[in-house]
């Protein structure tokens, strides 16, 4: 063997090999996966991505499928992670200016304003939304560990009422193989 031979196969085995970026399930999950909350299990039937224009996105809502039931788990991205499963609610508004501080949904709860946006939004699958549009959204703060959204866009709105979960209860499994760890 040359000498030539042998320096080349030592620079080879010195280059640094690329690093994968890791999977986070919490914002990678696809159509088609497996989430599974408070030991029940879900497939993933849509997608929403909600970001700022040039910014990385901060929320993503699972649309979620158990037999006839649809779900959401909505996911927002802070310092930590907040996750919340959310099932929607039937109302209507006409027009955006109308949104209330405070909202009475005929339970024990009155649900107060916490804060409003407006971001665009991409999505994937069966969703209520279009892709590449804004969105208007409101989050209203219940007693404990309730929350309730509101979102509108273009003269729809989609309400969903939710409760705050752990993002430790909520487990993934990808389509294409194995679990995906939180």
């Amino acid at each position: 063997m040359s000498v030539w031979k042998r320096v080349g196969d030592i620079l080879k085995s010195n280059k640094e090999v690329p690093v994968t970026k890791e999977s986070n399930p919490l914002e990678d999950t696809k159509i088609g996966d497996i989430v599974n909350v408070d030991l029940e299990e879900y497939m993933v039937t849509g997608k929403v991505v909600y970001y700022d224009q040039g910014y990385a996105p901060h929320r993503f809502a699972y649309y979620l499928q158990n037999g006839k039931h649809i779900s959401c788990l909505l996911v927002e991205k802070g310092r930590t992670y907040e996750c919340f499963i959310c099932e929607f609610v039937e109302g209507s508004l006409d027009d955006p200016s109308d949104v209330p501080t405070m909202i009475d949904i005929g339970s024990d709860i009155t649900y107060r304003l916490e804060h409003n946006r407006t971001d665009r939004v991409r999505v994937e699958g069966q969703t209520d939304f279009r892709s590449g549009d804004e969105l208007l959204i409101w989050r209203y703060l219940g007693g404990g560990d309730k929350y309730f959204f509101l979102q509108w866009q273009d003269g729809k709105y989609v309400a969903l009422e939710g409760t705050l979960t752990p993002a430790g209860l909520i487990k993934f499994l990808s389509a294409s193989g194995g679990p995906s760890p939180v």
